[in-house]
C-alpha cells in the first residue's frame, strides 16, 4: 500500500502514514490513526502522572497512605497491599454492555467504580519500598519514579538495575552515584550530565566513556587522570581535586557551575544512538529497525516509542513507558512485562495477552474494556463470557463504537482504533508528563479543554529553612532527621531521611537545599530538553542533522561521524 497523507483531527496538521505503518495496522487488525504522531504522544502522556503524590486514605483498609490520585479525585483507590490482595473481587464490578450508550461513557463509569492502584508497583516493592511509583522489583528504595530492579536508591526518575543512587535520572546499571543523569554502568560518579558510561570515580563529567578518575571534563574516551580536559599525572590529579571539598554546599555549587561553563567550551555530542541498526530518534540503544522513538532499549521493528526497557520488545507502535518483553502492542501508556496484543490501554501488563481499552489489568487474556482485572479470560467490562460469546460481543462492540462514537470537549471523534479521550484521564494536565513535553499555561490548558490543578497548600509548620542547614556535611547533626525543612525554591516542606544522611556522609557531599519535587523536576525538564530534535547543519561535513542543541546553546554541532573523527 502506498504512503498516504492525512489531516490530524486534533491539530489540523498533515501527517504521513507509510507502507510499513499500514502493514502493521493490518497485521493487528486496527484502523489507521486519525491523530498525528505528536498529538497521539501528547494524548498518551495525559494519562501519566510522573511524580505528584497526595495524602489519601485507602478505600479498603482505611489506613493513611499516599497516592498519585488526589483525595478529592472521584475514584475508588486502594493502597498496593490491598489492591494486590484477595480481599476484593474484580468481577464484582462487572456489568452488561449497553448498546444505547457510547462505549467510552460506560468504560469511564467502570473506571470510577473499580478499585485503582494508588501507587503503581508490584507487591514485592510495596513490602520493601512502599513510597515509590511506576516501579517494580525494588528493595529499600524511596521516592523513585519509573524504576525497576533497584536497591538502596532514593529521589530518582528512570532508574534501572542500579544500587545506591541518589538524586539521579536516566541511569542504568550504576552504583554509588549522586546527582547524575544519563549514566550507564558507572561506579562512584558525581555530578555527571548527558552520557557517562563504563566509568569509575568521575566527577562533573559530560559525554565520557570508559574513563577513570576524571574531573570537570567532556568528550573523553578511555582516559584517566584528567581535569578540565587536561591530562595530569596521578599525583597532579589528586592534588587538583583536593582543592574542592564537595562536602561544602557552597563549594559543590561553585564547582558545578564552573564545570557547566567549561562544558560549553567543548563541542557537544548530538547523537547518542549506540549499537543500533536502521534506527531514528534520540537515545536508542541495542535496537534494530526502530524509528521515531525516544529512550528505547533492546527493541526491534517498531515506531513511535517512548521510554521502553529491555530485555526484548518487538513489533510495537505508539507505546509510552515500560516495555520489558512486549510485542504487537499499540497506542498504550505504561504497558509491559511479558505482554502482547495490548491496544488502547493504560497501566497494565505482567503476563497479560490480548487486552483492549483496559486499565490496571494484570495477567490473564482476552479483556475488552476492563478495569483492575487480575487474571481471568474472556472478560468485557469486568464480566466474564464464554470464548464464543466473547468473540461475538467484541465484534458487536467495535461496530457499535463506529456507529455511536464518543465526541470529546474539543470536538474530536473517537471510534474504535483511538486511544482514550482526554476527559478520561484522572490527572490534571499540569500534573502529567504532557506538561513537561508540551508545556501550557493554565489559560492555554483550559482553552484546550484540559483540566488544571493548583498546588496543594501546606498544612504543617516548617521547623527549618534550607538556608540554615550547615554548609558542610560533617557539621550536620543527627537531629536534622527531625526537621521539616522549607525548600529553597518552592517553599514546600521536605525531610532528610536516615539512609540519605548516611549516604551523604559516606560520599562527602552536601545535603540538598531543595525538596525532592524540585530536584527531580529540574532533571526531568533537562532530560526532556535533551530529547529534543532540532534541525541543524553539521559544522564538520555540512550535511543536515538533528541535535538537542539550538544554535544559541551550541554554535558548533557535529554529526556522529564527524564527532567520532574529531573528538573521540
Amino acid at each position: 500500500m502506498p504512503s498516504e497523507t492525512k489531516r490530524c483531527q486534533n491539530c489540523q496538521r498533515d501527517f504521513v502514514i507509510e507502507p510499513d505503518d499500514f502493514n502493521f495496522y493490518e497485521k493487528i487488525k486496527v484502523p489507521p490513526p486519525t491523530f498525528c504522531p505528536e498529538c497521539r504522544f501528547q494524548r498518551r502522556l495525559l494519562f501519566w502522572n510522573p511524580m505528584y503524590l497526595y495524602r489519601r486514605t485507602c478505600d479498603l483498609c482505611k489506613k493513611f497512605n499516599i497516592s498519585v490520585y488526589p483525595p478529592d479525585a472521584p475514584y475508588t483507590v486502594y493502597c498496593p497491599a490491598c489492591w494486590w490482595s484477595d480481599k476484593w473481587d474484580p468481577f464484582a464490578y462487572g456489568r452488561e454492555y449497553d448498546f444505547s450508550r457510547p462505549f467510552f461513557e460506560q468504560l469511564n463509569e467502570l473506571w470510577h467504580e473499580a478499585p485503582l492502584l494508588g501507587l503503581s508497583m508490584d507487591l514485592m516493592t510495596a513490602d520493601t519500598s512502599p513510597f515509590n511509583h511506576d516501579a517494580g522489583h525494588l528493595k529499600n528504595c524511596y521516592l523513585l519514579f519509573h524504576a525497576d530492579f533497584d536497591e538502596d536508591c532514593a529521589y530518582g526518575y528512570y532508574i534501572g538495575h542500579s544500587q545506591t543512587m541518589f538524586d539521579c535520572a536516566a541511569v542504568e546499571q550504576c552504583q554509588m552515584g549522586y546527582d547524575s543523569m544519563h549514566s550507564y554502568r558507572t561506579n562512584h560518579c558525581i555530578g555527571s550530565r548527558h552520557q557517562l558510561s563504563d566509568s569509575l570515580d568521575c566527577l562533573f563529567c559530560r559525554d565520557c566513556q570508559n574513563c577513570q578518575n576524571c574531573f570537570a571534563s567532556a568528550n573523553l574516551k578511555n582516559k584517566k587522570y584528567y581535569a578540565w580536559n587536561e591530562p595530569l599525572s596521578r599525583e597532579e590529579y589528586f592534588a587538583e581535586i583536593a582543592k574542592y571539598d564537595l562536602g561544602s554546599y557552597a563549594t559543590y555549587r561553585a564547582v558545578q557551575d564552573r564545570a557547566e561553563q567549561h562544558w560549553r567550551t567543548q563541542i557537544p555530542k548530538s547523537e547518542y544512538n549506540e549499537f543500533v541498526e536502521n534506527c531514528t530518534g534520540p537515545n536508542i540503544f541495542f535496537s534494530k529497525n526502530t524509528k521515531d522513538s525516544i529512550e528505547v532499549f533492546n527493541t526491534e521493528d517498531s515506531r513511535y516509542l517512548f521510554r521502553l526497557w529491555g530485555p526484548s520488545n518487538k513489533n510495537c507502535y505508539d507505546i509510552s513507558m515500560w516495555g520489558n518483553n512486549i510485542s504487537f502492542c499499540y497506542e498504550c501508556c505504561a504497558v509491559g512485562e511479558n505482554a502482547d496484543l495490548i491496544f488502547f490501554s493504560d497501566e497494565l501488563g505482567m503476563n497479560l495477552s490480548d487486552a483492549q481499552y483496559c486499565k490496571a489489568s494484570t495477567g490473564g487474556a482476552h479483556h475488552f474494556g476492563c478495569v483492575s482485572m487480575k487474571k481471568g479470560t474472556y472478560c468485557i467490562l469486568n464480566k466474564q463470557y464464554s470464548k464464543e460469546e466473547y468473540a461475538e460481543m467484541v465484534a458487536k462492540i467495535k461496530d457499535h463504537m463506529d456507529k455511536m462514537p464518543f465526541t470529546d470537549a474539543k470536538g474530536n471523534v473517537y471510534r474504535y482504533g483511538e486511544f482514550l479521550p482526554p476527559e478520561m484521564s484522572p490527572f490534571a494536565y499540569n500534573t502529567t508528563l504532557a506538561q513537561n513535553f508540551f508545556p501550557l499555561t493554565k489559560t492555554g490548558a483550559l482553552e484546550k479543554k484540559y483540566s488544571w490543578r493548583e498546588a496543594e497548600p501546606e498544612d504543617y509548620e516548617m521547623t527549618m529553612k534550607a538556608a540554615d542547614l550547615p554548609d558542610h556535611i560533617k557539621d550536620v547533626p543527627d537531629t536534622v532527621l527531625d526537621k521539616k525543612v522549607a525548600c529553597a525554591t518552592c517553599g514546600r516542606a521536605y525531610r532528610i531521611i536516615k539512609m540519605e544522611l548516611d549516604f551523604h556522609r559516606k560520599m562527602n557531599v552536601s545535603l540538598p537545599r531543595e525538596c525532592h519535587y524540585c530536584r527531580i523536576n529540574t532533571k526531568l525538564n533537562l532530560w526532556v530538553k535533551n530529547n529534543r530534535r532540532i534541525k541543524r547543519v553539521c559544522t564538520g561535513c555540512g550535511k543536515e542533522m538533528e541535535s538537542p542543541y539550538s544554535a544559541a546553546e551550541a554554535e558548533r554541532v557535529l554529526c556522529k561521524q564527524c564527532y567520532q573523527a574529531e573528538i573521540v
